[in-house]
């Protein structure tokens, strides 16, 4: 077992379903993964902009937290952001993962991988075809994390994105 950062209580971590009173953890936690992938210029997400997505009439993600006890008092130290995706080819929904993260400091305690075993728990009992995620091609130890758990990179595929001004344009706005 790693050396613990600050004061951990001997209590296992604990995963649950994020509510709104996470979303100010959330958003920072957000903004940590955003600096960890030199993406920190993109962020704009506020709590406020996240919760309707998350826990308004239609939400459209879901997030998963990680939560420890630390010097008496839980912290979330990490979270999963999800979705349901579909498949034509499956002719079933999937399970798509937009961001994990765990601050670094508490890496070592399994918490990504418990991160995603539920999401793979839950792909299962929801009856979806696909459990899937991206990973950057620079953070070769995060793709290697993934392949030691079974996942299977995928080559041939490249992302196709449109936002901001380009996404008006071509949507007419």
């Amino acid at each position: 077992m790693p050396t613990l950062p600050l004061a951990l209580d001997p209590q296992p971590p604990r995963l649950r379903a994020a509510a709104p009173a996470d979303l100010p953890a959330l958003v920072m936690l957000i903004r940590e993964l955003a600096a960890y992938e030199r993406l920190e210029h993109m962020v704009v997400v506020t709590p406020e902009s996240l919760h309707p997505h998350l826990f308004g009439p239609r939400p459209v993600i879901e997030a998963v937290v990680a939560e420890l006890e630390l010097e008496g008092e839980p912290r979330v130290v990490g979270f999963a952001l999800f979705f349901t995706s579909f498949s034509t080819f499956l002719g079933k929904p999937g399970l798509h993962l937009e961001d994990l993260f765990v601050q670094p400091a508490f890496r070592e305690l399994g918490l990504g991988r418990l991160l995603l075993e539920h999401l793979g728990t839950l792909a299962v009992e929801r009856g979806y075809g696909r459990f899937e995620w991206t990973v950057l091609d620079w953070n070769e130890s995060a793709i290697r994390f993934y392949e030691r758990m079974g996942a299977k990179v995928l080559p041939d595929w490249r992302i196709c994105r449109m936002t901001g001004d380009a996404l008006l344009r071509f949507g007419g706005g």
